[in-house]
């Protein structure tokens, strides 16, 4: 696969990328979008930490676990969204991608998003808001906003979140990540929302990853 081939027709895939070369160096594996090349709900995060480099799946760490039980507590599971990141390559000591790493992944988020087409998608976090929205983003006041922004050539419904990581670090955060993961549920028209969110109370205060 050369540098400018798109994804694998089949199944999203990138295959193989040697675009950026600290992150070929720091990967295992490259780290591909999984679920549904159909559904309605797909949820972009920042890249790979050492859990999903190691085992080659989105969002299998700890953060991993608070985004399962948010969808669980929305009626959804991940059977029913897909999720991807903005790279796909795990940056090395779990550092922010650099502007230059974004850009040379976005043409493969960009075609996934035109093949998936999907109804919403939500950014998991401070980075994929910002790279999504092309301008800076206060993840924590921002949560739970919804923009229309045009990606690959269509206008799409986006959804800010904060990163679940942040419900671990900040308890305070937890029923807004609850809250906002069952907005997408509904907006998507998705699950089957009861309305409850998760067990934390929602403070005023920014935890400390209230902006990544």
């Amino acid at each position: 696969m050369t540098e400018d081939q798109p994804l694998l027709d089949d199944h999203l895939e990138v295959g193989s990328c040697e675009r950026c070369p600290a992150l070929v160096a720091s990967r295992t594996q490259i780290v591909e979008g999984v679920g549904p090349i159909d559904a309605d709900l797909l949820f972009v995060g920042e890249g790979p930490g050492a859990s999903e480099d190691e085992r080659g799946e989105p969002f299998v760490g700890r953060s991993g676990d608070v985004l399962d039980e948010a969808l669980r507590d929305a009626g959804l599971t991940r059977t029913d969204v897909r999720i991807t990141n903005c790279v796909r390559c795990r940056p090395p000591d779990n550092r922010d991608p650099t502007a230059e790493e974004l850009a040379n992944c976005r043409g493969y988020l960009e075609t996934e998003i035109e093949r998936l087409d999907p109804t919403l998608v939500v950014t998991l976090g401070k980075v994929p808001s910002e790279h999504l929205l092309d301008r800076s983003v206060a993840i924590t006041g921002e949560s739970g906003d919804v923009a229309d922004v045009r990606i690959a050539g269509a206008s799409r419904r986006v959804l800010l979140s904060v990163h679940p990581a942040a419900t671990l670090y900040d308890r305070s955060q937890r029923d807004g990540f609850f809250e906002t993961i069952a907005t997408a549920a509904e907006l998507t028209g998705t699950g089957s929302v009861d309305g409850s969110a998760g067990d934390g109370s929602r403070g005023d205060g920014q935890s400390r990853l209230g902006e990544f």
